[in-house]
């Protein structure tokens, strides 16, 4: 009965301080500019940020006279990125906490004035809800200082390192102002992840082959991340023939599909990423999203992984030579397209041959390869793709 007496009356207190929000929102706030003059730089942006911060912090220190003994709601992102605003034009952490500080004093005082016009709310009352709103302050100041050294520390960076954290920050979907990167993320994009010496220059080569506009950014493992941009499609397909033909030796790429939008950005960027993981695993210097979507999936997936090989290439090891001959078969099969005479042709065998092997993997998988073909295939190309992470010394004669 005591709690439910305590919770009755924080919030009669916050509808009562709610109905005066527009009094001490402006009190607030000309409490806050007084304390400082405006930034030098940024002026206008930082003082509309004042505004927004004032007026989610007075809800915030609202809210925590609601909640009472319970723990202090997370802090408002207005709050949050007004600090950040703070540290980026050089307002310093000391007159931000003070206004912070003002804001708290200031509905502390028509926290009393509204408790001394209730009947029903003793002194006891009164300092619990102080008290509830010091642990609110508390924790309000110390998130706001960790957010404005995260972005002094940021701030401080190299214009190369701020522009790769502005990029990874976009990718996680922050929105953010992305004037500075002189990159129009509105247009159409093809996304490219490239590694190994004059990857750089690579791709500003590409992208002026492509009649684009190139943002790239270098990432700590030495891999540049970018992205081709135009006002209309950039064909995946196109970029992949060029690549080939004038890739520099030593050099990986990987590509990912067209996309339009910040949304088609992010997606092109996944998708070369995915592409990459084939190229460095499989040797490939040049490897586009298209061509290895089933088997980049497949590579994040250790339980599928395992399955494939179970339920396709264990079977196939019972024959005399562990197997060897079938899979020979069956990958001139598919890179046949799935044609007996091609294949044949390939390796150098009669069709009937051919035939009769195919006849046999169905035997030992016990399905036909109309039914599963495609996860033969996979399997296969998996295989493939650990025998080349292998060194020479490590492969099968």
């Amino acid at each position: 009965m005591q709690r439910a007496s305590r919770e009755r009356e924080g919030t009669a207190i916050a509808a009562a301080l709610r109905d005066r929000r527009g009094e001490i929102e402006q009190a607030i706030l000309a409490r806050a500019q007084a304390l400082s003059e405006p930034p030098p730089r940024g002026g206008a942006e930082y003082a509309e940020g004042l505004r927004a911060a004032v007026s989610a912090g007075l809800e915030y220190g609202i809210e925590g006279i609601e909640r009472g003994d319970q723990d202090p709601a997370p802090v408002p992102e207005a709050l949050l990125a007004q600090a950040r605003l703070a540290a980026r034009f050089g307002v310093s952490l000391d007159t931000v906490l003070r206004r912070y500080f003002a804001g708290h004093t200031l509905l502390e005082d028509f926290m009393v004035q509204e408790a001394e016009r209730s009947e029903s709310l003793d002194p006891a009352e009164l300092k619990r809800l102080l008290r509830s709103q010091a642990a609110v302050v508390e924790r309000l100041l110390a998130t706001v200082s960790e957010a404005y050294a995260e972005e002094l520390g940021r701030y401080r960076m190299s214009p190369a390192d701020r522009r790769a954290e502005r990029v990874e920050r976009l990718l996680a979907g922050e929105p953010l102002d992305t004037a500075e990167l002189g990159y129009d993320l509105e247009a159409h994009h093809l996304a490219l992840l490239a590694s190994g010496p004059g990857a750089s220059e690579a791709i500003v080569s590409l992208a002026r082959s492509l009649d684009a506009r190139a943002l790239s950014v270098r990432r700590p493992e030495g891999v540049i991340w970018a992205w081709l941009g135009a006002r209309s499609r950039i064909e995946a397909a196109q970029a992949e023939t060029l690549a080939s033909r004038e890739l520099p030796e030593g050099l990986t790429l990987a590509i990912g599909e067209p996309g339009e939008g910040i949304g088609g950005w992010r997606q092109s960027h996944r998708q070369a990423r995915a592409a990459l993981t084939v190229a460095l695993r499989s040797g490939e210097r040049v490897v586009r999203y298209a061509g290895v979507a089933l088997l980049a999936s497949a590579l994040q997936d250790e339980l599928l992984q395992a399955a494939l090989r179970e339920l396709y290439l264990a079977p196939l090891e019972a024959e005399r030579d562990g197997g060897e001959a079938l899979r020979r078969t069956l990958r001139a099969y598919f890179a046949a397209g799935r044609n007996v005479s091609s294949a044949a042709a390939a390796i150098g065998l009669s069709r009937q041959t051919i035939k009769n092997r195919l006849q046999v993997i169905e035997e030992r998988v016990g399905a036909s390869l109309g039914a599963r073909g495609a996860e033969l295939e996979l399997a296969l190309a998996l295989e493939s793709i650990d025998f080349a992470r292998k060194s020479p010394s490590d492969l099968p004669n």
